[in-house]
């Protein structure tokens, strides 16, 4: 007789085979298809909606802010970008999106698009820009991949090539270098995964489209030359620092020089459009005035990615000594401890993020990863269980509960967090952890 699964939630038993089929299926039904290209206006494969585009975006946007720390909490700054953007928005192909545009947390120097028109930019690359027109330049260039769909374009191949072979249609990405052990094992979303990484020609069309879109917003084009300029110059001095936004975004010569070919035979004639660098200052003077404590913390984390923790350390206290209350700095700080297996003082700095920044969810997750080392189950479980509240949707959390609940002794809810997880995950390690529970509880027999 085959070995059946009794389902902890439903109370029935299901069959081996049924369960395994369970926790593998994909989404089923993809049809080939076209579409016109609102750019263009030409017919390209384009297997995802703009309603599927609208959803990927609602799905993954607020765990990639949170993974980036959250958007940041200087609301003037913030709104600042947002109107900014929506200025130039309104001059695109796609002026009827949804679009927003934040500044988030993260010390790394990046800007990236949701194909449904959530754009964000870090505090790295904003403390960076000298000017509006240079913020402008950002926005209209990732605009220009939203509005040239080019991630839905992207998936649209691969979900072409995996229905092929059998396998899970899934967003393209990449993970911040070095730090993947660390973020596997905590259960979070590395920096960067499920963003698109595009093509020299996406690239290419986005810098075009992001001129345009500028320009006809009333900015100097000469801020696209300036934003290549600074990124080629940070390439060279702290390559680091831009290693994922190039990685993403490759960036070349070419790209430089036919930028500033385009300025000179399409936009000579743009003399009366402005830079707005005084503007850009003012509302930009409360991050610069951060600027020691965020550089500190991107040397920390270049430290951190070479497991060089002793070191790091040494850089997030030098951050938290110009910036106690710096978010990054704190749970960068918590995630040093955890990896020396200081896990009172990790507990400590998770605990005093969560009152810097209550609305954020990733502190309470830190935490509870910091409490169940310490076999503070109960605690850990409230921690979990608040991170859900405030960010559903990562399996890593219904784990984590469910490993909490063990730990408290009450197996049959475990059971259920457990049965959860599977039905989302079942590789690696903590998927054979929840299946050897389940065996060893009896929610398989014989």
């Amino acid at each position: 007789m085959g070995k059946t699964i009794q389902d902890p939630i439903a109370g029935h038993a299901i069959s081996r085979r049924d369960f395994l089929w369970i926790t593998s299926m994909t989404a089923a039904g993809v049809m080939i298809g076209c579409a016109t290209n609102p750019v263009t206006g030409k017919s390209q494969l384009m297997l995802v909606s703009k309603d599927e585009e609208l959803q990927i975006d609602q799905q993954y946007r607020p765990h990639q802010f949170s993974t980036d720390y959250g958007v940041i909490q200087d609301s003037a700054l913030n709104n600042y970008i947002n109107r900014t953007g929506k200025k130039i928005a309104a001059k695109t192909h796609r002026s009827d999106m949804p679009y927003n545009f934040n500044g988030v947390n993260a010390t790394y120097v990046n800007a990236y698009a949701f194909p449904g028109g959530s754009i964000a930019c870090t505090r790295g690359i904003l403390l960076s820009l000298d000017n509006e027109a240079e913020l402008a330049a950002l926005l209209g260039h990732e605009l220009g991949h939203v509005n040239a769909r080019h991630t839905a374009h992207q998936m649209s191949k691969g979900m072409v090539v995996q229905t092929l072979v059998g396998g899970l249609a899934a967003l393209a990405g990449t993970q911040s270098s070095g730090l993947g052990e660390l973020a596997s094992a905590l259960g979070m979303v590395g920096a960067g995964a499920l963003l698109a990484s595009y093509s020299r020609d996406n690239e290419r069309q986005a810098d075009e489209l992001g001129m345009r879109y500028m320009v006809q917003a009333g900015y100097d084009p000469k801020g696209m030359i300036g934003l290549m300029d600074m990124l080629n110059s940070l390439s060279k001095s702290s390559p680091s620092a831009i290693e994922l936004m190039f990685s993403t975004h490759p960036m070349s010569s070419e790209r430089y020089k036919t930028a500033v070919d385009r300025l000179g035979a399409k936009y000579k004639n743009t003399n009366k459009n402005r830079f707005y660098r005084e503007r850009y200052k003012d509302y930009t003077a409360r991050l610069r005035s951060k600027r020691k404590a965020v550089e500190a913390i991107q040397k920390g984390e270049k430290e951190m990615a070479g497991k060089k923790y002793g070191t790091a350390e040494t850089y997030f206290k030098s951050a938290l000594k110009q910036s106690p209350g710096d978010y990054v700095g704190l749970l960068m700080m918590s995630k040093c401890q955890l990896m020396q297996e200081k896990y009172t003082a990790a507990r400590e700095y998770a605990e005093k993020a969560k009152t810097v920044y209550p609305q954020e969810a990733q502190a309470n997750h830190v935490c509870g990863f910091a409490k169940i080392k310490q076999k503070k189950y109960e605690s850990a479980y409230e921690d979990f269980n608040r991170y859900e509240q405030k960010l559903p949707g990562n399996p890593n959390t219904t784990f984590f509960k469910g490993y909490a609940l063990e730990g408290m002794q009450r197996k049959k809810e475990a059971a259920e967090e457990y049965y959860k997880y599977l039905k989302v995950v079942n590789q690696g390690d903590k998927a054979k952890h929840a299946y050897q529970r389940l065996v060893e509880w009896g929610y398989i027999e014989g």
